[in-house]
């Protein structure tokens, strides 16, 4: 929780080696907490689709500008409006997408900004697969920000898209399966808490043939590396999907059932470790914690990789999905790569997984995974 704190204006002074003649102002920091100021959902008749806002921070009579987060879930967009005073827009997680009148178009990531001028026309969104939030900082004139005019049409939305496809190459990210690259993109979006996109990749798997057991197996995988909340949300979110699909008339393929678990998961989980390490684990760390790798050898190992429906070459894909989108994970990221490698996985095969889930979901993905790769390679 964010607090104001007050030390003496004398104490002040001596730490910065000044006398009281220096400080000659009234004005004073203000702080604005996390969640202090409005927040509000997108009106339909100014954006299509879901689109939340949480203002950060308002404007003032003598600094005519205000700043907020907003987020568009999958598909989501503005309606045209343009600024008095022209809005800065700052990419904080996922992929934008903004397009003018005249037919310019910019698709912009995580850490970068397009600045838009006054009085032109423009709308901004996020792409049809991942949900996406920017900060925007919007200058007024007079008492205006902003000025909303029609609605975007659909063939305008994607219009803009596929002026933007001349810059990414599919073709090599068949070096992967189609099968790999539904079940990795669905535990990254499980693995960074982005239910929204979840759920278009939910069904998108589904309409490609991925069965449901395999979807269930993926967000069961994901429980050992991201924890419980992650994967009961996503196995939540898979069940809602599933259900309004029923209700559609949909009718998706369930799948194999798993396995019984093992009567004895340790040996089992001990003899797949160290298949997949290469070698027998030990080292300092389990020196000093033996318990934490009993566990990873019975449970993880053990029961998790019995369960079948996924063999080791398909649950070490999604491993390494699922540690290049969470942070401080860099280490274990790293082990699995060569883990992935060990199951026959190639390197251009992980480099094709890091460019596909670079560009499906955040930059910093595929980037962690790359990186991963160079350090596993030297």
């Amino acid at each position: 929780m964010s607090k104001e704190v007050r030390i003496s204006t004398a104490a002040l002074l001596a730490v910065a080696g000044l006398s009281g003649e220096a400080i000659a102002t009234e004005k004073q920091q203000v702080l604005y907490g996390s969640s202090s100021q409005p927040s509000f959902v997108g009106p339909d008749d100014k954006f299509t689709g879901d689109v939340s806002v949480q203002m950060a921070f308002p404007g003032q009579d003598d600094v005519p500008y205000s700043g907020a987060y907003v987020t568009f879930e999958p598909g989501a967009r503005t309606a045209w409006h343009d600024h008095p005073a022209g809005q800065h827009m700052i990419v904080t997680k996922g992929t934008a997408i903004t397009a003018t009148r005249d037919g310019q178009v910019i698709e912009f990531h995580e850490g970068e900004a397009v600045w838009c001028p006054e009085d032109v026309d423009h709308w901004h969104g996020a792409t049809p697969n991942s949900s996406m939030t920017h900060f925007v900082v919007t200058a007024s004139k007079g008492d205006e920000n902003v000025r909303w005019k029609e609605k975007v049409t659909d063939e305008q939305y994607h219009a803009a898209l596929a002026a933007t496809q001349h810059h990414h190459s599919h073709a090599h990210y068949d070096a992967i399966s189609e099968r790999y690259q539904h079940l990795t993109l669905v535990a990254a979006f499980a693995a960074s808490d982005d239910l929204g996109s979840l759920k278009v990749a939910i069904n998108q798997a589904l309409d490609h043939g991925t069965t449901i057991n395999e979807l269930k197996e993926a967000l069961v995988h994901l429980y050992p590396y991201g924890g419980f909340p992650k994967s009961l949300n996503a196995l939540g979110t898979l069940m809602s999907v599933v259900d309004t699909r029923k209700a559609e008339g949909k009718t998706d393929a369930v799948g194999d059932e798993p396995n019984e678990l093992p009567e004895d998961s340790l040996t089992l989980g001990t003899e797949v470790q160290t298949e997949l390490v290469g070698q027998p684990v030990a080292g300092p760390l389990f020196d000093f914690a033996p318990v934490a790798n009993t566990f990873l050898q019975k449970h993880l190992f053990g029961d998790v990789f019995a369960r079948g429906i996924l063999n080791n070459q398909d649950r070490e894909m999604l491993t390494v999905a699922i540690l290049a989108s969470m942070s401080g994970t860099d280490p274990q990221l790293r082990s699995h790569i060569n883990m992935a490698m060990n199951t026959g996985i190639t390197q251009q095969e992980l480099s094709v997984l890091a460019d596909y889930l670079g560009h499906t979901t955040t930059r910093t993905v595929g980037q962690r995974i790359a990186d991963a790769i160079e350090a596993t390679s030297k």
